[in-house]
């Protein structure tokens, strides 16, 4: 009770985790799940399933809740600018030593949707780490990471480095995440802007 009071007393602003990306439907949710469980069992990697399988347009930022309206509306503006585009999936890759991915072919509309994502959350809401150290684009489909141990990561990329999956499935919403101290939940889907017909 105490410390309740002493929370409330210093107005501290409540900081959530959150993360903005691409949840693909089915069957390519379904294929990417399946395997992440796949690697939970065989190979102990289990960070993966915290989150639904997906690909990440910008990477988890800090913010304040009591901001969230303002984020929200700045991505319902970004999406409803923005007309669906099909996403081609190409076999698996790897960021040695510990992530394995389904390979997600980099193509203009997908590079747009994400260049258009960084730039709002900069000029809107001052926030820059759209990318993982400024690195370049790379989208990609995780199903196996940080606690993918490296003797296991060489023994799993031999198992899937050959392997053929192909799908294509077409981006109709992207969606913000938001961690709830353990797992990231979809917290709101934003549809792209319906084509003219």
């Amino acid at each position: 009770m105490v410390i309740l009071e002493i929370m409330h007393s210093t107005n501290q602003p409540v900081i959530h985790l959150y993360f903005i990306a691409i949840i693909p439907p089915a069957p390519v949710f379904t294929y990417a799940q399946e395997l992440k469980t796949y690697f939970a069992d065989v190979y102990n990697s289990r960070a993966a399933l915290r989150s639904p399988p997906h690909i990440t347009l910008h990477m988890p930022f800090r913010y304040k809740q009591e901001k969230e309206k303002k984020l929200i509306h700045a991505l319902e503006t970004l999406s409803s600018d923005i007309q669906p585009f099909d996403v081609k999936i190409n076999g698996f890759g790897a960021f040695p030593p510990k992530v394995i991915y389904l390979d997600v072919v980099r193509e203009d509309a997908l590079v747009h949707l994400q260049h258009s994502v960084g730039q709002m959350m900069k000029q809107t809401l001052n926030i820059h780490n759209v990318n993982y150290k400024d690195q370049v684009f790379h989208p990609h489909l995780t199903v196996a990471f940080r606690d993918l141990r490296k003797p296991r990561f060489l023994e799993a990329w031999e198992e899937f480095r050959s392997k053929v999956y192909k799908e294509v499935f077409t981006a109709e919403s992207f969606s913000l995440l938001k961690h709830n101290g353990k797992d990231w939940d979809v917290f709101q889907r934003f549809r792209l802007k319906e084509p003219n017909v």
